[in-house]
């Protein structure tokens, strides 16, 4: 193998060694550049990194070097990417990069934060976990695989399972996790400068705006802690329920005994009563209670007669055209209204968005966020984020990935592109991935129901001006031009 000759012996035989251990690492590839000493180098340090491999000192110094760099080049190759992609889709003259290269730089930006390869488990990037003690996690009766997994666990059930800890060890663990980035994404979808905001035609140009919110583990500890609590008293609250209705049923069995009883003896008190109606049949011969109930049935002619004519009258006056005139234009006015006043809503909002993107422009924020944590990584980390679009079935980029650098409590950023030249469904996903953090990446899913673009007007109302205004306009021209005169001949 050539390398520098500046490298002592030293130097050489720990850079050898590590070649061994590594294994295939494409020693002999005589494709540039790999097969230069340099990157031959680079790439064992790289990835002894990763491994988590000890080093000499002679070569400690050069890992730190490189391991600073990376990130910056990484970002670097991600931004040439993009450019490559929106070349493709203007020109067409290539094909674009696909998706998996552009978030494979992503990942290794990850991994190199966190000295951790991507097979591994992500619950190695918190301290005093060694690949033994994941035996522990990943068995059937805990299954945890994940950060998310760990924090959902009930505070016996993570104390138990990592009880290989010590109580210094394993408080330090929970306050390391409880400091790792809990994001939630609320996404909002509409087209801007457009009289129907919600409606999505073909070569319209689509914002998505995102609203990340950043939390912490600990907040979720809480979360966890407050709904077992809940459950637990919703539990006792079910068993002393319980209790108490199998101390009533006896009572409640013995009233449902005496109501049936009781209902039994009223049926029979009611058919008797029901066997006796021809004795007032018969008294209806007499002339007093055939009068009264005369002057009764005319009582109850006269009311219905009178409601009657009440309602005649009402329905007479709800078909007389002037009410209805009267009714139909204050629909009209408060339809008037409800419309005024949407258009305002949507003005104000259009506003507002456009407010926000020029303080955006102008306000300069700090892109010192929150201290990522890691065990390998030479310097310190600030947390940032990629936030994009993507069609995951085509691999392709939807919008350019967005780099995030000052999120520190919320942060709305807009995303935009150009909505499909064909009407129909799409499945597009929106996705988050952090550069420090292994494990914590989001995606949702974003359906876009495209429709077609309505025709454009060649004559728009707007433009049809009357032979009148334009007479008159005319006119002012002349008279203006007429008194100008006048008052040069005065002058003179």
């Amino acid at each position: 193998v050539m390398l520098d000759s500046d490298l002592t012996f030293n130097m050489l035989k720990h850079l050898l060694q590590l070649i061994r251990e590594l294994g295939n690492i494409n020693v002999k590839k005589k494709e540039p550049p790999f097969c230069y000493p340099y990157s031959l180098k680079a790439r064992v340090l790289v990835l002894s990194h990763l491994a988590r491999m000890e080093v000499s000192e002679e070569l400690e110094e050069d890992q730190r070097f490189v391991l600073r760099k990376t990130p910056a080049l990484l970002q670097e190759m991600i931004n040439i990417g993009c450019q490559l992609t929106m070349m493709a889709n203007s020109r067409g003259a290539f094909h674009a990069p696909r998706l998996t290269t552009i978030e494979n730089f992503m990942k290794l930006t990850q991994m190199i934060v966190q000295g951790l390869q991507e097979s591994k488990s992500p619950l190695l990037q918190l301290p005093h976990f060694e690949e033994e003690n994941l035996r522990y996690c990943i068995s059937k009766k805990y299954k945890v695989r994940s950060l998310q997994d760990l924090v959902s666990l009930k505070d016996s059930d993570r104390r138990n399972m990592l009880r290989f800890l010590g109580e210094e060890k394993y408080d330090e663990v929970i306050a390391v996790l409880g400091s790792f980035p809990h994001i939630t994404m609320d996404i909002k979808l509409q087209v801007l400068d457009d009289e129907d905001s919600h409606n999505i035609t073909a070569g319209s140009i689509v914002t998505v705006t995102v609203t990340l919110t950043r939390k912490r583990m600990a907040d979720m500890f809480e979360k966890e802690q407050e709904a077992s609590t809940c459950q637990g008293e919703e539990a006792t609250n079910t068993e002393e329920a319980g209790d108490t209705n199998k101390a009533k049923t006896k009572v409640w069995q013995n009233k449902n005994k005496g109501a049936k009883k009781t209902a039994k003896s009223k049926k029979k008190k009611l058919t008797k009563k029901k066997a006796t109606p021809a004795p007032i049949k018969a008294k209806q011969a007499n002339g007093n209670v055939a009068g009264n109930v005369t002057s009764a049935t005319k009582e109850e002619d006269d009311e219905a007669s009178d409601k009657g004519s009440e309602s005649e009258e009402g329905e007479a006056n709800k078909d007389s055209p002037s009410e209805r005139d009267d009714e139909s234009d204050k629909q009209s006015d408060t339809e008037v209204d409800e419309g005024a006043g949407d258009d305002e809503e949507e003005w104000e909002a259009l506003q507002q968005s456009i407010q926000r993107r020029e303080r955006a422009l102008l306000e300069t924020k700090s892109k010192v966020t929150h201290s990522a944590y890691s065990l390998y990584f030479p310097e310190e980390k600030q947390e940032w984020w990629w936030l994009y679009i993507a069609d995951r079935r085509d691999q392709t980029l939807v919008s350019m990935p967005y780099h995030v650098c000052t999120l520190k409590d919320s942060e709305e950023v807009e995303l935009k592109f150009p909505a499909p030249s064909k009407r129909g469904n799409y499945q597009y996903s929106v996705i988050l991935r952090s550069d420090s953090y292994l494990g914590l990446d989001q995606i949702k899913p974003l359906k876009l129901e495209v429709h077609e673009a309505k025709a454009m007007l060649d004559n728009h109302p707007q433009w049809d001006i009357p032979d009148t205004e334009e007479e008159d306009e005319e006119q002012e021209d002349s008279d203006g031009i007429e008194e100008s005169d006048d008052e040069d001949e005065d002058n003179d």
